[in-house]
């Protein structure tokens, strides 16, 4: 693969793929510490409307998913933060609207007639600079919130009532995380898709968590691992020219497999 290094767009793929990776691990961590994994599902195939609208008004794909799935996020955060029992039909309705409304506004779009099997299924060598950009970015405020904020992120996410009684705003932070894991689903669309997006942030979770209790440690753990399945992944995709997102993930699933294993013995 080292002379395959020589192109831009596996430079691009490299690094968009690392810089993803450090993003689901830190926010993959929350997502399953938080136990609102379907609910970044929710966020995930919502976004689908975001990128419709984008195709649809002519502006980047990135921003419209991003607006869309921050008002998403925010959406699910108010109706599901007090009503914990209906928290299953209320994403499965945002699901559903989202990807719908992602149809409708592509259909509507005239003469628009590229494959969007690439923002399910991810693409990792249609990555740009801008991409790239927007990717440094996201990390860079992942990382400073989540160190700006980590005590009251902590106690949120394992005891929200005893955050509460410590005075801590439960709403504000619980919308926080659930932003952040609608900016990283969009920030991997381009690598996993908006399909597989949610493994890429649970798997590498699951298998830290073999490893480490505290939190801090599964973000760190998480990341790495995240990181070692995407060039694994990305590698197995160039050798037998196979799709990149599948690989990366199917890598993540053998390696937690594996992992459990072990781990009984």
């Amino acid at each position: 693969m080292f002379e395959a290094l020589q192109y831009d767009f596996i430079q691009n793929a490299l690094i968009s793929g690392i810089l993803v990776s450090i993003a689901a691990g830190i926010i993959g961590s929350l997502v399953v510490a938080n136990k609102i994994t379907f609910l970044a599902g929710g966020i995930a195939h919502s976004s689908y409307g975001g990128i419709g609208l984008a195709i649809f008004l002519g502006i980047p794909i990135l921003f419209g998913a991003t607006v869309f799935a921050v008002a998403t996020a925010i959406i699910i955060s108010a109706l599901t933060l007090k009503n914990r029992n209906r928290i299953d039909a209320i994403i499965g309705i945002m699901w559903a609207f989202g990807m719908a409304i992602g149809i409708i506004f592509v259909d509507l779009t005239p003469g628009y007639n590229v494959d969007l099997m690439s923002y399910l299924f991810g693409s990792i060598i249609a990555v740009s600079n801008d991409d790239i950009i927007y990717l440094t970015i996201l990390d860079i405020f992942i990382i400073g919130l989540v160190i700006l904020f980590y005590k009251q992120i902590l106690a949120v996410s394992y005891d929200s009532e005893f955050a509460l009684l410590r005075g801590i705003n439960v709403k504000f932070f619980y919308t926080l995380i659930l932003i952040l894991a609608g900016l990283s689903v969009v920030g991997a669309i381009k690598v996993v898709g908006l399909i597989l997006v949610i493994a890429l942030l649970t798997i590498p979770t699951y298998m830290a968590e073999i490893f480490v209790k505290k939190l801090s440690s599964m973000m760190i753990l998480s990341a790495l691992l995240a990181t070692c399945f995407t060039l694994i992944g990305l590698a197995i995709s160039y050798y037998f020219d196979i799709s990149s997102g599948a690989s990366i993930i199917v890598v993540g699933v053998i390696s937690l497999l594996i992992s459990k294993l072990l781990g009984r013995k």
